[in-house]
């Protein structure tokens, strides 16, 4: 059985939240915006107790949610959903980093291409942006920031919280795009951030269904126009038939997660602590500061072994990647571990290990280090 660690790509979906899904196909099936008898009332119904755990898993206000697609709709939604309050106001200047997920990077470049200008900070070699970084970049025309909670290749986590009470005081909107952190650091995500991206395959649940929280200000809303049009569904901010079975997945696959999170936690640090044990056999550097990551995401690089290589000779024992399941199929030098100042060859080869206990009960990191091991000519 070939272990799968690349759960930063994505995850197995929860038998138990399969059970759900299956149900609110077969079973209660109504469409939550029919309003003319009981299939479509309970469909409402579930959906709005969906949206106030999602929003309660957060600290926010169960009207502040609207399901997507996912973190990638979430973020285009935040991002390019500001651009005409941008315009209006003459605020054209964002705040980012460089080593965002494509699904913020290219909206981005997309308002730059309108004008927009936009601040890509490079964090160095620990893999974290700092919050005085971004202060330092702030200017009177700043619209907002987008700063990811956790790197989807190294797993360094990124101080949105701190950021966030800097920020709520000042006229700038802080976007965090919670896709890698959402239910494994709950604390953080009930900060005062404005917008908050989440998506549902990193946690258990179904593919193809996430959430975008808008937090008010008091009792102002996030200036946010809707990206697409054809409904009054969600807000009047996401037209479209709203997909209770995959809503309801995300709904359980939450509740799931966060109830199991500290067991979840001490278990994933547990196989942490192997793997670097095992790995002590061969020559690697972590990529990124270690003391500051998530316990289920590792990136390494090996002295003097090509990463292709090593994914094809590790195949048959374990399901790995280089990075972003949107950009690993070529291997060229990442462009997060680029922006950290790593050299080429680090770069280029670094090695992404990610995992949740439950699925990999009967892995063991003495056999995949003993073959990166005798991969490596001058190993130890």
């Amino acid at each position: 059985m070939v272990a799968y660690l690349d759960v930063a790509a994505t995850t197995r979906v929860d038998p138990r939240v399969a059970d759900v899904v299956l149900h609110w196909m077969t079973e209660e099936f109504g469409n939550a915006g029919s309003r003319t008898h009981e299939y479509g009332a309970r469909a409402k119904k579930a959906v709005q107790e969906a949206r106030a755990y999602l929003a309660g898993s957060v600290g926010a206000k169960t009207e502040e949610v609207i399901f997507t697609s996912g973190a990638t709709e979430s973020n285009n939604i935040a991002l390019l959903g500001m651009a005409p309050y941008g315009e209006k106001s003459e605020r054209r200047h964002i705040i980012t980093s460089a080593i965002e997920h494509k699904a913020v990077l290219e909206p981005l470049q997309h308002l730059q291409s309108r004008g927009f200008e936009v601040d890509f900070l490079e964090p160095g070699a620990s893999g974290r942006i700092e919050t005085e970084a971004v202060l330092a970049r702030l200017r009177p025309d700043t619209l907002l920031v987008s700063l990811m909670h956790v790197n989807n290749e190294t797993g360094v986590i990124q101080p949105v919280a701190e950021l966030a009470e800097k920020l709520c005081e000042t006229p700038t909107f802080l976007h965090v795009d919670a896709a890698q952190g959402y239910g494994k650091l709950p604390q953080d995500l009930k900060a005062p951030i404005d917008m908050i991206s989440i998506s549902g395959h990193k946690i258990g649940a179904p593919k193809g269904v996430g959430a975008l929280v808008t937090r008010r200000r008091g009792w102002d809303k996030v200036p946010l126009e809707p990206i697409m049009f054809g409904g009054g569904q969600e807000r009047k901010l996401r037209p479209g038939t709203l997909p209770v079975p995959l809503i309801m997945g995300l709904y359980e696959a939450a509740r799931i997660f966060n109830e199991g999170q500290a067991r979840w936690k001490r278990d994933a640090l547990a196989i942490r602590e192997r793997m670097l044990t095992a790995l002590g056999k061969t020559r690697f550097r972590i990529n990124g500061d270690a003391d500051r990551t998530v316990p289920h995401i590792l990136n390494v690089t090996f002295d003097g072994l090509n990463a292709e290589a090593l994914i094809v000779r590790l195949k048959s024992q374990v399901a790995v990647a280089t990075g972003s399941a949107c950009t690993s199929a070529a291997y060229t030098p990442s462009h997060v571990l680029t922006a950290m100042g790593l050299p080429e060859e680090v770069a280029t080869n670094g090695l992404r290990f990610s995992w949740f206990p439950s699925q990999i009960a009967d892995f063991d990191p003495e056999d995949v280090a003993a073959t990166i091991a005798r991969m490596q000519p001058d190993a130890v």
